[in-house]
């Protein structure tokens, strides 16, 4: 089995590294077109899951055209596209460019969604899922700022149409993060660094207490004070943990 991940794990980097050499030879320069036609070619290469192809025209417009009519409508499409084409790095620049340089847009809260979202994609490896890795002990800035992403959407715009949507993934979101704090207080429980283990528990019981991994908490807590010779304190986590 672990032969059968290592190859499939070979092929993939394979692959990588032939879309990146293709991706370094020369793409024919985008033609001097009016705004319009090279908008309707964005739109017409978006519906067709063109990706590549319109964030070429509209990295076009944008630099041709910075001030034209389609100007805030491009940059909310290639926040999209970059999206769509799993360029996180473009995807995040774009749309934080969009924050700062337009504060009072009507369409802020479809940014503070998008960014959510693309924190969120951010955060799927594709090599872990794969080969069965469990994810939860991994690092998990991108969850963390998906949800604050989600949490400032709702805050400032609470009857926006994507605040609903965003309300489900921050609860997704809070248990992942939840799942993660829990990994680690595990992995002090193994390491003997019972004090780590007891305050990450202890987190976990203050800020998630609406998870699953709220309970699991507690048999991690009394079993940190347990083995530092708290009785009083392993007994109390206990007590609560048999009442929840």
């Amino acid at each position: 089995m672990r032969v059968y991940k290592q190859t499939i794990t070979v092929i993939l980097l394979a692959l990588m590294l032939g879309a990146c050499s293709s991706n370094t030879k020369e793409k024919p320069a985008i033609p001097d077109k009016p705004a319009s036609e090279l908008y309707a070619e964005a739109q017409t290469a978006i519906n067709n899951g063109a990706f590549g192809e319109a964030a070429e025209n509209l990295e076009a417009l944008d630099t041709r055209y910075p001030f034209g009519p389609y100007s805030s409508q491009v940059q909310l499409d290639l926040i999209y596209v970059y999206y769509k084409r799993s360029d996180t790095a473009m995807a995040l620049a774009s749309a934080d460019r969009f924050i700062r340089n337009n504060p009072t847009h009507s369409e802020l809260d479809y940014v503070y969604y998008m960014r959510g979202l693309i924190n969120m994609a951010a955060d799927y490896n594709m090599f872990q899922n794969l080969v069965g890795v469990d994810r939860y002990d991994r690092d998990p800035s991108f969850s963390s700022q998906a949800f604050s992403d989600f949490r400032t959407l709702i805050n400032r715009y609470p009857h926006s149409e994507y605040a609903a949507d965003a309300q489900k993934r921050m609860m997704y979101l809070k248990d992942n993060l939840a799942r993660h704090e829990l990994a680690v207080a595990r992995y002090y429980i193994k390491r003997e660094a019972y004090i780590g283990a007891v305050n990450r528990a202890r987190y976990i019981i203050e800020n998630f207490s609406d998870t699953p991994s709220a309970r699991d908490a507690l048999e991690v807590m009394e079993q940190g004070y347990s083995a530092l010779g708290l009785e009083d304190r392993a007994e109390q986590a206990a007590a609560i943990r048999r009442y929840n």
